[in-house]
């Protein structure tokens, strides 16, 4: 485990040469352009190849390719838009951005990858190492980049608190027989990242952040609706009393609850009647073997 993480930390190394990001517009632009299409295409293997091992060995060149490409000039404000294996999210105040994806194992779970990037003349990037799986009581950890409970973000909020901080709602898979979502939270000591906090109040607890599992063929609502200030999700039940704690039978019972947010903290409430909610588009992530299929039928079809 120690080998591994240091070797995926060494492909995340950025040369003292190469971190001073000069050169000129037009052959920056060029040089995202080539690197933007290297990065589709390994990301394209990373989520679609039916061989596991393909799937990390791709995943490890895209993160050299990654790399190599955020270390040119004016990246930061480079969308990589056809990407669409790596999800990246700016702050709403364009400090930093995040950028997020997963690599599926051949069981059916999943490793999580990601980065921070800092909106700095210079190259300011830190890697986040997936430590779910050895992460004890994940609700109640606040951790550093380091043991990172990796999830692919999809909605990022700016909470301004007495100290400042962001929630981050994300898809973060399971297994073959169920998967999770969660509501984190990133903030920052000396320009490193930090995740988790005592922010969330309710069901008898504090916790530093929101993790809810369900079964695989099940779809949930997370999403944050913002004349409310509040991030509203399906509650989820076992199909019966005795089912109670085997959360990979558990699905949407067609009741609603939420966080609301007051004076810096979220409050959990329940039974909220979702009518009164406007409507969002940013509230889901495709199940990436259901994204998988979509893709293999229009590639059948011919479609792009």
């Amino acid at each position: 485990m120690k080998k591994l993480v240091l070797g995926l930390l060494l492909l995340f190394v950025i040369p003292a040469a190469a971190s001073a990001q000069q050169g000129d517009n037009a052959a920056s632009l060029k040089r995202l352009k080539f690197f933007e299409d290297s990065l589709k295409s390994l990301g394209n293997k990373v989520i679609n190849h039916p061989e596991a091992l393909e799937r990390k060995n791709s995943n490890y060149v895209f993160i050299r390719t990654l790399v190599s490409a955020l270390q040119v000039s004016g990246s930061y404000s480079y969308p990589f838009d056809s990407v669409k294996a790596v999800t990246i999210l700016n702050s709403p105040d364009n400090k930093f951005r995040i950028m997020t994806w997963h690599v599926m194992n051949s069981d059916g779970s999943y490793r999580f990858y990601g980065a921070v990037q800092m909106n700095s003349p210079t190259l300011k990037l830190q890697p986040l190492e997936d430590y779910s799986p050895l992460l004890k009581n994940p609700e109640d950890s606040v951790v550093d980049s380091r043991k990172w409970y990796g999830a692919q973000y999809y909605k990022m909020i700016a909470v301004n608190a007495a100290t400042p901080y962001y929630i981050l709602i994300g898809w973060k898979g399971n297994t073959d027989r169920s998967t999770k979502k969660v509501i984190d939270v990133i903030s920052f000591k000396n320009e490193k990242p930090v995740f988790g906090a005592p922010i969330f109040d309710g069901n008898g607890k504090t916790r530093r952040r929101v993790i809810f599992e369900y079964n695989r063929l099940a779809s949930m609502i997370l999403r944050y609706v913002p004349a409310q200030t509040t991030i509203v999700f399906d509650h989820l039940s076992p199909p019966e009393p005795k089912m109670k704690g085997k959360f990979d039978t558990y699905g949407p019972d067609m009741t609603y609850s939420g966080y609301r947010l007051k004076e810096g903290r979220w409050t959990y409430l329940d039974n909220i009647d979702l009518r009164n909610m406007p409507e969002a588009n940013d509230d889901q992530y495709v199940d990436p073997k259901k994204q998988a299929l979509i893709d293999k039928q229009k590639a059948a079809a011919g479609k792009p």
